[in-house]
């Protein structure tokens, strides 16, 4: 089946010299996937903005008001960590849309793939860390609501606890939410979701691929699930600035080969977001996502 990928690579921010954010790796990695033909530029789709009615499905009508007018609380800006511009709210918008059809064609096809989002530190009524709106919590409402599926699982593997994504789903029982991260890590205050594994400082690929064999069949046996979305952060890698584990680029390819294969094993399609990445080297973070499309090409 064809794999189909979103890129909001042309809805860069500007930020200030020396910002913690990587907004160069959105390009870099659309740019490689074109130069190595992973898909053709036909599947490589430009996404729109989400409708209004679709962020409220999770996110609060006012918290969306001021995300939108720019009339956020100064101190709710800097939670993001991200400027306002009306080009922040573009990307944010559009970035959520990916993951929409990213996850409506991982439905028909198998697998599919947002080079962005991933924005699991969104709650409803706030943002932090870097994120504005929850991609994956909207993507999967958005599902629900149209009948095309009522179970999904959030396998999350960015290092950092996906605090945002285990709020807007709390208490739902059709939502099986599992992060595996640092236990020493951003976000300081955990919130707890349906499976947590935390991780010591310098964890390296041997006991980090132990815990995710345990963990995983577990999961997906437990959630029974229509749909999994899969959080391919790429700040485990040991050149991470933020990630304080010890993954190797190898061990980060058996950790997405692992993921695909546990779902298609059991017949279930999974759409694929990158999430985080702060290597010191750019080019480290950018290849350890190349690495999740090259895989996914295999899955297609």
């Amino acid at each position: 089946m064809p794999l189909h990928l979103w890129s909001s690579a042309a809805y860069a921010i500007p930020l200030p010299d020396g910002h913690r954010f990587p907004m160069a790796k959105y390009a870099l990695l659309r740019d490689a996937v074109l130069a190595e033909g992973l898909v053709p530029r036909e599947r490589l789709h430009d996404p729109p903005r989400v409708p209004l009615d679709d962020l409220r499905l999770v996110h609060t009508a006012e918290y969306v008001a001021q995300v939108t007018t720019g009339t956020l609380p100064y101190i709710e800006q800097r939670r993001i960590g991200l400027p306002w511009s009306e080009a922040f709210v573009e990307r944010a918008y559009r970035v959520v849309r990916g993951t929409c059809e990213a996850t409506e064609a991982a439905l028909q096809h198998g697998v599919a793939m947002n080079l962005a989002g991933g924005t699991h530190h969104a709650f409803p009524h706030r943002g932090e860390g870097f994120c504005t709106f929850n991609d994956v919590a909207v993507a999967i409402r958005r599902l629900q609501r149209d009948g095309h599926v009522r179970r999904a699982a959030v396998v999350d593997l960015d290092v950092h606890q996906g605090n945002g994504t285990h709020a807007c789903f709390a208490d739902d029982p059709d939502v099986f939410t599992f992060s595996m991260h640092g236990a020493r890590n951003f976000p300081f205050h955990k919130v707890p979701g349906t499976l947590d594994v935390e991780l010591p400082d310098g964890t390296g690929d041997a006991a980090y691929l132990a815990q995710l064999a345990e963990h995983l069949p577990r999961v997906l046996h437990a959630a029974r699930p229509d749909l999994v979305v899969y959080l391919a952060g790429a700040d485990p890698h040991v050149g991470d600035r933020l990630g304080r584990l010890a993954l190797s680029f190898e061990g980060l390819r058996r950790r997405d080969w692992m993921v695909l294969e546990s779902c298609r094993e059991v017949g279930l399609p999974v759409c694929v977001t990158i999430a985080g990445g702060y290597g010191r080297n750019v080019h480290d973070t950018v290849a350890v996502h190349l690495n999740t499309v090259r895989l996914l090409a295999q899955f297609a």
